[in-house]
């Protein structure tokens, strides 16, 4: 878990930084919700993963998978739900979600190779 909160804090002083330098028009105002949101997606899977790697290893992909599916309906009940309350600048809201759901997932299969190969 202290990997996920270290890329999240990077994540909000590189977004900060940007916001105060005029890259305004890049970033959503509501990027820190969006932060937080896979910041606490990022837990969940972290803890589905602690107990998919518990005792028995062959429950590790029955998990991994149901991390997969969770994500992806969090993630649209996210999105559906600033949708359907009128959000202003639609498609850059999407396109700010899309790139940290990108890097997150990225960083998640980064996180969890690394615990992979350790564990063999």
């Amino acid at each position: 878990m202290l990997p996920s909160l270290g890329a999240t804090a990077l994540l909000a002083i590189v977004f900060f930084v940007a916001e105060q330098y005029g890259a305004e028009r890049w970033l959503h105002p509501y990027w820190k919700f969006m932060l937080i949101f896979f910041l606490s997606i990022s837990f969940l899977i972290h803890r589905l993963m602690e107990v998919g790697f518990q005792n028995n290893r062959e429950k590790f992909i029955p998990f991994y998978m149901a991390t997969i599916v969770a994500r992806m309906i969090l993630c649209l009940v996210f999105v559906g739900f600033f949708l359907w309350r009128g959000v202003d600048g639609v498609k850059l809201f999407i396109l700010d979600f899309l790139a940290l759901y990108i890097f997150y997932t990225a960083f998640e299969i980064y996180i969890l190779s690394r615990n992979l190969r350790r564990g063999l």
